[in-house]
Parts: C-alpha cells; structure tokens; sequence
C-alpha cells in the first residue's frame, strides 16, 4: 500500500521519537500511581489505602458508587471507603481507582474521543475478563485485571503522538492515515508508557508480548491470560453493539490461546457463561 508523503514523514517522526525516547508520555495520575506501589508493598493495609483514595474526593466518590453498586454491594450498602475495603477487599478497591483514572481526560486528541474512549472500555473489559481467565485455569490473578487495563496503552498515546507530530510539521492526516499510524506504533509505545509509570515488571511484559504471546518469557501465563481475556471482551463487545461482523461463540473458543492455556471446552463454556456479570460490572465502572 503506497502512503502519501505527509503519511511518511509522520511516521518517520514517530519512529525517531520513540527511538530517541522524546515521547511525550501523559502523567498517570498522582493518586493512581501511589496505588499502585502501595499494592505492591506488602506492609501496607486497607487503612493505607482508605487514606490514599480518599485523598481525591473526586476518585473516592467514584471508587464508593461503584463499590455501592449491585454489582458489587446487592444486598446492603457500605458508608466509608474503610468498610468498602473491608467487605469487597483491598485487590476489589484498586481495582476500581485505577479503572477510574485510566479516562479519556488522559488524552489530548480532539476528534478521536469517541475512538478512545472504545479502547479504554474494551481495555476494561479486557482486564475483567482476564482476572475471570486466570481463575479459571486456576493461576495467579495477580496482576491479571491490571494488565488488561493497559495491554492497549500505546493506542490513544500513538493517536497523541500522531497529532501532535502533525501539529509541529504542519501537516493534516486523514482519520484512516491517523488510525494506521496508531496501529503501527501502539505495541512500542505502550512499552514506554508501563515502563514510564513505573508499572510492575510483569504488566510491562504483558504490554510487550501481546503480540506474540508464543515468545518465552517471565510472565507467559499472565500474557496468555490477558490475549484470552481481550478476545472474549472483543467479542461480548461486538455482540453488545449489534455489529455485523462479530467473532461466533464458535470461533471464539476454538481461539488457540485457549488451548494453550489447557482449558478444555466445558471450562470456557463456564467462563463465557459469566458474560452477563462482567458486562453488567463493566457498565458500573465504566459509567
């Protein structure tokens, strides 16, 4: 396929960008990258946590609508972010902080808010449905939801970036020709995001070798469980949409990540029969 000269010289920028680490990376927010290292640090407690979030008013409101949720709460309904950290768990808590920070307001893409604002909520999804992949093969689900939630990082910072090479060249890409350049470059970009805010090792992997999940390395199983998850999502997603050209059910399970992951064919249909809690749980967090 023959690209315009604006098309290449665009890419050309990004490619030195990323080479030469000049990116420019969106700060993670503040509270958001605390709550990660205190996830981390065996030492801390729910009280530690409680303090944390609540230092956001913005975020602990979210973080207490949701935890009140029927998705979370059905039967009665929690008062502090203490107790909610007490009932549902510290993992269930970080979870939904660092859902709620991850945002379209991270961005600077105007005309591309609706483009991102899909990924952000299929990387969701995607995350959900890993920590349901993880344990069903009976793994560590550590790292699981996190992981998912920013498999696909590099794709509204490519899009920044991409906009943003185009404002400093003067140049106007077409949305197509702005959408090629965020699928040429996200995997890489997304490496330097994780590893920029300073994210687990095992999540940078994760972000690494999506793509080639077959390629030996720390956190294989992880990756897999994160390939599987962002296929299930895709799929519940498109079915959700009413799109016409949705992965089957068949397909779906015939996916050789899944057979990879030793799950035999009841097990996936026990999996798949949850799409009705993650979607609903989804919608909460992302809401």
């Amino acid at each position: 396929m023959s690209h315009s000269n604006s098309f290449v010289l665009v890419s050309e920028k990004l490619s030195q960008r990323i080479g030469g680490d000049k990116l420019e990376v969106p700060m993670l927010p503040e509270v958001a990258g605390k709550v990660v290292r205190l996830t981390q640090d065996p030492d801390s407690d729910a009280s530690d946590l409680a303090k944390l979030i609540q230092s956001d008013q913005t975020l602990a409101g979210h973080v207490m609508r949701v935890a009140n949720s029927a998705a979370y709460s059905p039967n009665s309904s929690m008062v502090s972010l203490q107790q909610a950290i007490t009932r549902l768990g510290m993992k269930i808590i970080t979870e939904i902080a660092l859902a709620a920070s991850i945002t379209t307001s991270l961005f600077n893409t105007p005309g591309f808010e609706n483009h991102i604002a899909y990924i952000i909520k299929y990387s969701l999804a995607s995350g959900l449905w890993a920590k349901e992949v993880a344990r069903a093969c009976r793994k560590n689900v550590e790292a699981a939801f996190l992981s998912g939630l920013l498999h696909d990082i590099g794709r509204p910072v490519a899009v920044q970036c991409a906009m943003e090479v185009c404002k400093e060249l003067g140049i106007t890409l077409s949305k197509d020709e702005v959408l090629e350049l965020e699928n040429q470059f996200q995997r890489e970009i997304g490496v330097k995001v994780v590893e920029q805010w300073e994210m687990p090792t095992s999540v940078c992997h994760v972000v690494q070798y999506f793509d080639a999940y077959q390629e030996p390395h720390s956190a294989q199983n992880l990756t897999m469980s994160v390939v599987a998850g962002a296929l299930i999502s895709s799929h519940f997603m498109c079915e959700a949409e009413g799109r016409d050209n949705c992965m089957s059910k068949e397909e779906l399970c015939s996916q050789a990540v899944l057979a990879d992951l030793n799950l035999y064919q009841d097990e996936i249909q026990a999996l798949l029969d949850k799409g009705d809690d993650v979607m609903s749980t989804l919608e909460v967090m992302s809401s």
